[in-house]
């Protein structure tokens, strides 16, 4: 258990965008949810949703953190843990209408 939290502390955040057209996101822990129009991942600095139009992974490195995405990029937004939560009912919402 100490050997996956010193895995996951040892990521290092950062974000790089090139053109708006891909964005690549290091020291991600897990991606909670994703769709062609929203990311929702949780960070080592904590939640981060992306937005955009015809999101798509193009790579994604669990052992190093990192995840490259392709699509149009609108927004990024970092969540606080209590956001998470509204931001997860709104999702099981969508889903049950």
């Amino acid at each position: 258990m100490d050997k996956v939290k010193e895995i996951e502390s040892s990521f290092n955040h950062g974000i790089s965008i090139s053109e708006r057209k891909s964005i690549v996101v290091s020291g991600v822990k897990k991606i909670e949810s994703f769709d062609n129009e929203e990311f929702l991942m949780d960070t080592t600095l904590g939640f981060l949703v992306i937005k955009g139009e015809e999101l798509e992974i193009i790579k994604l490195d669990t052992y190093q953190g990192n995840v490259s995405i392709k699509g149009k990029i609108d927004s990024l937004n970092y969540l606080d843990t209590n956001m998470k939560k509204d931001k997860e009912n709104s999702l099981l919402n969508k889903l049950f209408k």
